[in-house]
């Protein structure tokens, strides 16, 4: 049971900006990880003197470190305190970059890098915390601003990421992103309440075992099929291990008293479809970023790139992050007048017409800066409504551990993307004069085919939530299921 749920328990709050401000200081670093090391990602086999194949575990264990984490680490939050977990993993993405920046092999970046995945969790436990620490009334326009960070963190990130890169030593790119966590740790630390909802009872530690073996063989298929071959032993054999132990936790959750994640909950039909949108949109998201930066960076005697360096195709990008911070008090005022469902089906909309904007107009630099903007708009909207939506369907006692399934549900979405995308821009290719494979111009128009096709689906499943979810804490009504 929860235990000590109201807000007037919070005495001395420091001001309700201010926290808001910290923990979206604390969203904008952890999705920094993620672009932290674009820049030097093609230069990694030669900085680290190891395979093409082996450098390519610098970001994808980040990717598998972060997709554990943040559902098990909602779970802890919600039992020992949000902004104790959120501490703990700022200061496990800390160590990670330390042990990256002394590392001068590929063993100690991969380490590192995984350790910095970690601190992906803090969104969606930032988000619960503003549920607990928050008036009502500044709920939606704050969520909106955290939600906004897992955009215009790696927006903004990426150019920062370049120049660095490009004027000094590569180590120095972790040396900042462990600064950055020292600040932040120290503000959390200082700025944000103790939150008083707590969730007695004992972690499942089988559960969250589980959890991690499915993810990580699923993710693995997914991430690494293009390079193992998709129908390799390996692909298939890790794919269906996955899914085979996800079943298994999900019948052993079923059953126990304090499950992990309470699937009830998460079988409800508001939670259910906004998780399935969020998968979506995450799809939609990041089928430009990885479709845009090729389409810029590629030689423009290629007939389909526009030859720009880095730092600038990075500036092109940028407008997409910037748009998602401006729009988030008006997204939480939208969010406030109508409803989180209409912001996630203007979101839709708004990511299908980039996407069938880039299908007509790619032709020039201007072209791709509208499509991000649009994007920018899409994201902005969607990624704001889906935790709000969340919030207002789930009891908060579980609040934690939803919104960390909500994330996950969103790098399910953008781990496909990374996979299906790359499959298509390398199988639709062409061999240039210097031997060079080049993705083709109907290779990017497949892409952005298929983030049409994303944001449709996001947008039906947006139309299927009702209009009308079950109250801020209220309990949802669920039949019973047998439990040992």
């Amino acid at each position: 049971m929860p235990r000590g749920n109201d807000r007037r328990n919070l005495t001395r709050l420091p001001p309700q900006g201010l926290i808001v401000a910290v923990l979206a200081l604390a969203g904008l670093s952890s999705s920094f990880m993620f672009t932290l090391v674009v820049p030097i990602q093609t230069r990694l086999p030669e900085l680290l003197n190891a395979s093409r194949e082996d450098t390519a575990w610098v970001v994808t264990a980040t990717l598998l470190s972060a997709a554990v984490t943040t559902p098990i680490a909602g779970r802890l939050g919600d039992m020992y305190g949000k902004r104790r977990i959120v501490l703990v993993l700022i200061a496990v993405m800390v160590a990670g970059s330390v042990i990256a920046a002394l590392s001068p092999g590929i063993v100690g970046i991969i380490v590192g890098r995984a350790l910095q995945g970690a601190v992906v969790g803090v969104v969606p436990l930032g988000i619960s915390i503003l549920r607990d620490v928050l008036h009502e009334k500044r709920i939606d326009s704050a969520i909106a601003l955290i939600s906004a960070t897992l955009g215009v963190g790696g927006a903004l990130g990426l150019p920062l990421s370049a120049v660095v890169a490009d004027r000094s030593d590569w180590h120095v790119l972790f040396w900042i992103s462990g600064g950055l966590g020292v600040v932040v740790f120290v503000l959390v630390l200082t700025i944000v309440p103790v939150s008083v909802l707590r969730t007695e009872g004992r972690f499942d530690f089988v559960g969250a075992a589980g959890l991690a073996a499915g993810l990580l063989a699923v993710l693995l298929a997914v991430s690494r099929g293009s390079e193992w071959g998709w129908a390799s032993p390996l692909t298939l054999g890790l794919g269906v291990a996955g899914v085979v132990i996800l079943l298994a936790w999900g019948w052993f959750e079923l059953r126990i008293p304090e499950p992990l994640l309470d699937l009830r909950v998460a079988a409800r039909r508001p939670v259910l479809l906004t998780n399935l949108a969020s998968i979506a949109m995450g799809f939609a998201l990041f089928s430009s970023q990885v479709s845009y930066p090729q389409m810029l960076e590629l030689p423009a005697s290629t007939g389909v790139g526009f030859g720009l360096p880095l730092l600038t195709a990075s500036l092109v990008i940028m407008p997409s992050g910037i748009i998602m911070m401006l729009l988030s008090p008006l997204s939480g005022r939208l969010a406030h007048a109508v409803g989180p469902r209409i912001l996630l089906v203007a979101g839709s909309v708004s990511l299908i017409v980039a996407y069938g904007f880039s299908l007509l107009w790619a032709t020039e630099v201007w072209h791709l800066v509208i499509a991000n903007i649009l994007i920018g708009f899409g994201i902005g909207f969607g990624y704001a409504a889906m935790p709000m939506l969340i919030m207002r369907s789930v009891p908060p006692s579980e609040t934690g551990a939803s919104n960390g399934l909500n994330a996950l549900s969103r790098s399910l979405g953008t781990s496909t993307a990374g996979a299906i995308i790359g499959v298509v821009l390398a199988s639709m290719s062409v061999t240039t004069a210097d031997g060079t494979q080049v993705p083709t111009a109907g290779a990017f128009q497949a892409s952005f085919a298929l983030g049409i096709g994303a944001a449709v689906i996001a947008l039906v499943l947006a139309l299927l939530i009702p209009a009308r979810p079950v109250p801020m804490g209220g309990r949802p009504s669920l039949p019973d299921l047998p439990r040992r």
